[in-house]
């Protein structure tokens, strides 16, 4: 048995009076009224989910299967002629250092009912509800325009996640330029995988658009209401551009974090062999004079100016080449 919180309903009588929450009589009722609107959203958290669409609607096994099932199921358009069964994937919150979750939402579309399913709050959904709630002119349309509504819904929650994406970019590219430190290739990575996901859920939705806007469901899609998913297809169009575009960008974050820490290695690598340069000849004299012989023959080793004349020569020489490696601008 369904409880409350699992499902909502709103009746729109072919009268215009609305109302919210409907039991198996009450939803059979609002079928029987062609001119009424009935939507009723399930929120599936048992096997309950699918005896109740089994029950009070005709659909095939198969789609109330795709509507309860847990596994994450790809955007489709399926034809059974008194409806049309869609699915869809919402996209919610977005966390920059997490993947992003898309969320199942199918919908049964028939000449006077929406049914919406989906396994996991939708805030897209909740927020139209809400709106329902404060303002029953949004369901004064028939089941075509409620659905075109849901959909419109959930498609504008992509673009605020690809802003959040572009300006998570912008501060990565910051980071690189200020100090390439070793989390951003792991974030730059977190980036490309949330941008995939966006794109993986906005191309097959895209093509689903399209089909609901060019009229090949007449008998459930009137044709003022068609146009009216065109709209949602350019905003996917949109979104997928967008997406490309931050996937250059996010490829571009990665070129110049390996640039700089590659320009780092090489400052580093610079120096290290400009002093191991300089010491070369020095050790070479220390080791010379270093040499132990009973009758050491090297000039003024015995003499009492011997060890200052060689420190000097080894600090000449120090000197000579780091004027030499300025001059050719080695350091």
């Amino acid at each position: 048995m369904l409880t409350g919180g699992q499902i909502q309903a709103f009746y729109r009588s072919s009268t215009g009076e609305v109302q919210e929450g409907a039991d198996g009589s009450e939803i059979q009722k609002a079928l029987s009224d062609e001119r009424g609107l009935l939507w009723v959203d399930i929120a599936v958290r048992s096997p309950d989910a699918g005896r109740f669409l089994a029950d009070n609607f005709t659909f095939h096994p198969l789609a109330i299967e795709d509507s309860v099932v847990e596994r994450m199921d790809p955007a489709k358009i399926d034809d059974y002629g008194d409806y049309i069964f869609i699915v869809v994937q919402a996209l919610n919150r977005y966390d920059p250092n997490a993947e992003l979750e898309p969320a199942e939402v199918d919908i049964f579309l028939g000449p006077n009912y929406v049914v919406s399913c989906h396994r996991t709050d939708v805030p897209a959904i909740s927020g139209f509800m809400e709106r329902c709630k404060r303002n029953q002119q949004a369901l004064a349309h028939g089941a075509d325009w409620l659905l075109h509504a849901l959909l419109d819904a959930i498609v504008d929650e992509y673009l605020p996640i690809v802003d959040a994406l572009d300006e998570t970019i912008d501060g990565l590219e910051e980071r690189v330029l200020q100090r390439a430190d070793g989390g951003i290739p792991q974030q730059i990575m977190m980036v490309r995988r949330n941008l995939l996901r966006v794109r993986r859920a906005t191309l097959p939705q895209r093509e689903i658009m399209n089909r609901l806007s060019r009229g090949e469901f007449p008998k459930l899609i009137r044709q003022e209401a068609a146009i009216y998913f065109r709209d949602i297809y350019d905003h996917l169009v949109r979104v997928e551009y967008l997406v490309e575009s931050l996937r250059d960008l996010a490829d571009g974050a990665l070129n110049t974090y390996l640039s700089v820490v590659s320009n780092r290695l090489n400052e580093v690598m610079k120096v290290l062999t400009a002093a191991a340069t300089v010491f070369l000849p020095l050790t070479l004299i220390s080791g010379v004079y270093g040499m132990n012989f009973s009758h050491n023959q090297f000039p003024g080793f015995e003499e009492p100016w011997g060890f200052p004349v060689v420190a000097g020569t080894m600090v000449a020489i120090a000197v000579a080449l780091l004027g030499y490696f300025r001059y050719r601008r080695w350091i």
